[in-house]
């Protein structure tokens, strides 16, 4: 089943094979994904599922009334988050809305996509943003050693071009890591461990998926 599981970054940690081998890991809060709503092919000209993820608070003003009765209606406890989740008609039909998805969607060895947002680092020079060269400290090199360095020509086109490397705001933006591979799954605690890094930060939210083009 090709479906988007959302998942909360624990955080890096290692894990040892049978073989004795370190892996180093990432560990993943896979769930469980509840099934808030299901859209068919009649009815919306497509068929997905919405995932809802994380409790939330519902007292007060922290929820309007329409979204309570989405949750309601689904039978289940209010979700932090949501996504729509495309899948397939005959994957549609063994799904219920209410239904809880949980890391066995997935099983070791699989290799999957880890979708995030990469952690923001503020403003940043072209050195780190953009792996631009240090300039040599010599020849009369002065106060320049990190900067840009020329940004176009003074005569024809006389602008610059778009998508110049420059310094700005770094970080903080979707970033896809593909073929990672599910080293291990913790089923009881919803734990789902995969070979090195994810984009984002301690308790980011990661979603889940397949490998598009698993080598």
């Amino acid at each position: 089943m090709a479906v988007e599981l959302l998942c909360r970054k624990v955080g890096m940690s290692r894990y040892y094979s049978e073989s004795g081998e370190s892996v180093p890991v990432t560990v993943l809060e896979a769930g469980p994904n509840v099934v808030i709503q299901k859209k068919t092919v009649e009815r919306d000209g497509y068929s997905a599922i919405q995932l809802g993820f994380s409790e939330r608070r519902t007292t007060g003003r922290h929820m309007a009334k329409s979204a309570k009765g989405h949750f309601e209606k689904a039978g289940t406890t209010a979700k932090r988050f949501l996504k729509e989740c495309r899948v397939t008609e005959e994957d549609l039909d063994g799904l219920e809305v209410g239904q809880a998805i949980t890391v066995e969607v997935f099983s070791p060895g699989q290799k999957v996509d880890a979708v995030g947002t990469s952690r923001g680092r503020g403003t940043a020079g072209t050195v780190k943003r953009h792996n631009f060269a240090v300039k040599r400290r010599t020849h009369g090199t002065h106060e320049a050693f990190r900067h840009g360095g020329s940004i176009g020509a003074g005569a024809y086109p006389g602008k610059v071009i778009k998508g110049m490397g420059m310094f700005g705001r770094y970080g903080a933006e979707r970033v896809t890591v593909r073929n990672l591979e599910v080293v291990a799954i913790e089923a009881e605690q919803n734990l789902l461990l995969v070979r090195g890094a994810v984009p984002g930060h301690p308790n980011g939210l990661i979603t889940l998926r397949p490998a598009v083009a698993a080598h």
